[in-house]
């Protein structure tokens, strides 16, 4: 018997931290999609720009909204907020192999670096607000353009770039391409 019934059953819930990038940009990489699909002869469809981001910690999957663990992600969220804003470059694509399920991904190399040390600060502020089994210990940043059976080399790509001003708290439906804002931070600067 479970000390929080309301959370039993099959996961139907994920929080993560993430950064979107603003609709032109999302446009932008939705069109790096398509060509590179294109040109790699894959067959996934591409994601929808709306959907397109950087996963910067998943919290978890669960059955239900858990509220505390919720919270402590807020505070987590508000202490990570006086970071100042960066930017981040993505130019390259390649697949992760997920066994069929792959996902063709943007990543990136020194463009990256102070997208690195926010997600190392943020996990910080994770600890600090009794989240340390959900801080990520290793971290991948990617954008997932499409899933594909197929594995694509990797392959430069014209550079996609933006200013990160933000974070969010994400509540994702499972199963229902739903994402749910729980909390906004604007970066300094």
């Amino acid at each position: 018997m479970s000390l929080f019934p309301e959370l039993d059953g099959p996961p139907s819930d994920r929080l993560f931290f993430g950064i979107f990038p603003e609709a032109p940009v999302a446009e932008t990489i939705a069109g790096r999609a398509r060509d590179l699909k294109g040109r790699l002869g894959l067959s996934g469809a591409p994601l929808t720009p709306e959907r397109f981001h950087v996963t910067l910690h998943h919290i978890g999957d669960y059955a239900g909204l858990p509220r505390g663990i919720v919270a402590q992600a807020l505070e987590a969220g508000e202490a990570a907020a006086s970071t100042a804003a960066f930017e981040v470059r993505f130019d390259k694509a390649a697949s992760f192999n997920n066994r069929g399920n792959n996902p063709f991904v943007l990543q990136g190399g020194e463009g990256l670096a102070d997208l690195d040390a926010f997600q190392k600060a943020l996990g910080l502020s994770m600890a600090h607000a009794g989240l340390s089994k959900q801080v990520a210990r290793q971290f991948n940043p990617h954008v997932t353009l499409l899933y594909d059976r197929a594995l694509a080399p990797e392959t430069p790509v014209e550079p996609v770039s933006w200013r990160v001003s933000e974070f969010v708290l994400i509540h994702s439906l499972l199963g229902q391409t739903r994402h749910i804002v729980l909390g906004r931070w604007a970066l300094k600067g």
